[in-house]
């Protein structure tokens, strides 16, 4: 008998990126190179300041603390009230978190969830939030409209505004609707926001804007991160907002479980937040690089759906999913298939826009061909 644990990974799905590396290599085999536009990880330099911020906060030999520094406290929960309209924000209603992965994989372990508790999330969606309902026994469940959900045992209802894979926007009356039917069964919402500064064609809300929350924090939290608005996805640095109560029984949690964000990096949060210029900067930059694949993908036959807000555009030619990532590995172009994101996607393929502008560019030639 192995002496090897094995019953928590017997409950989770295979690592979908494994499924790739075939169609990688093919792609790599191109005499000019791979364009990767899979992961959606960025590629652009950490802006200067925040990278200043980090080195001057480098002699750091203590530990820190879970629940940050009084200046990154303040760092979230002013740009919180001035980016998302929260109002009458203190300490208590944000908690940093070691990026919002892990706080999405972990999230119902830490809630106390388990057998008998259900974990909703959009029928296509970014795979932790199974993987997160899984990991702690409970059961995962997928939704259209989360109004039309049996409440009954259901626990987390995740949200995602803008939608990784789709970039679709949940306009402010569905989050209100959605917000007021999650109360009124006492189901807490967690709306998972990382995405909400790249808005091209339309302007997403968040949770915690007084037109959806009605003012009150009570039962919703947003979950923000610095990797894409900043390029911070190295730092692993994020935090979530919203209900008091809730954030401070996950504080206690995590103190126990020494889920510190290094102090170098709260540092440099401190400076990101403080700063939008650079975020102007990066969404220029991704705005070129999106307009100029749009066009070359919709020029080669795809058809876009969605992708309104974003990293991602979220593009068709009618046809399975692994043919079109097949086709595009023969140009050399690497993208995520759609059924990553569940079996609704089996006919889609997620295109980041997140390569270089000299990737990009490469990426358009090959498809304009």
């Amino acid at each position: 008998m192995s002496a090897v644990p094995s019953r928590v990974s017997s409950r989770l799905p295979v690592f979908p990126w494994d499924k790739l590396e075939p169609y990688k290599k093919t792609a790599q085999a191109h005499a000019d190179g791979i364009v990767d536009l899979s992961v959606g990880t960025p590629v652009d330099p950490v802006p200067a300041l925040i990278q200043r911020a980090l080195v001057a906060a480098a002699d750091s030999p203590g530990y820190p603390t879970v629940w940050g520094t009084a200046a990154l406290r303040d760092a979230i929960s002013g740009w919180c009230e001035r980016r998302l309209g929260a109002a009458g924000f203190g300490h208590e209603n944000v908690l940093p978190v070691v990026g919002s992965k892990e706080l999405v994989a972990w999230l119902p372990t830490q809630l106390g969830l388990g057998a008998g508790d259900k974990v909703a999330y959009p029928r296509l969606a970014y795979p932790t939030y199974e993987v997160g309902a899984r990991l702690c026994g409970a059961e995962p469940v997928v939704y259209d409209d989360p109004t039309e959900l049996d409440p009954r045992g259901l626990k987390l209802l995740w949200l995602n505004s803008p939608s990784n894979p789709t970039g679709k926007v949940l306009p402010k009356d569905e989050l209100t609707r959605i917000v007021a039917w999650a109360r009124e069964h006492g189901v807490l919402v967690f709306s998972d926001e990382c995405y909400l500064e790249l808005g091209w064609e339309a302007d997403p809300v968040s949770v915690l804007h007084p037109d959806v929350s009605g003012g009150s924090y009570e039962g919703i939290v947003a979950v923000h991160s610095l990797s894409k608005r900043s390029n911070l996805a190295g730092y692993r640095a994020a935090f979530i907002a919203g209900d008091p109560a809730v954030l401070a029984e996950l504080l206690q949690i995590r103190k126990h479980g020494g889920m510190m964000t290094p102090a170098p990096v709260q540092a440099a949060t401190v400076a990101a937040l403080g700063d939008d210029a650079h975020v102007a900067e990066q969404r220029e930059r991704y705005a070129a690089r999106r307009a100029a694949l749009r066009a070359a993908l919709e020029a080669h036959g795809f058809r876009i759906e969605h992708s309104e807000a974003s990293l991602y555009l979220w593009a068709t030619r009618d046809e399975p999913c692994w043919d079109t990532v097949a086709y595009l590995a023969e140009l050399g172009i690497l993208v995520a298939p759609g059924d990553f994101y569940g079996e609704a996607g089996e006919r889609f393929v997620r295109v980041a826009f997140t390569a270089t502008d000299e990737r990009v560019a490469a990426a358009v030639k090959r498809l304009g061909a």
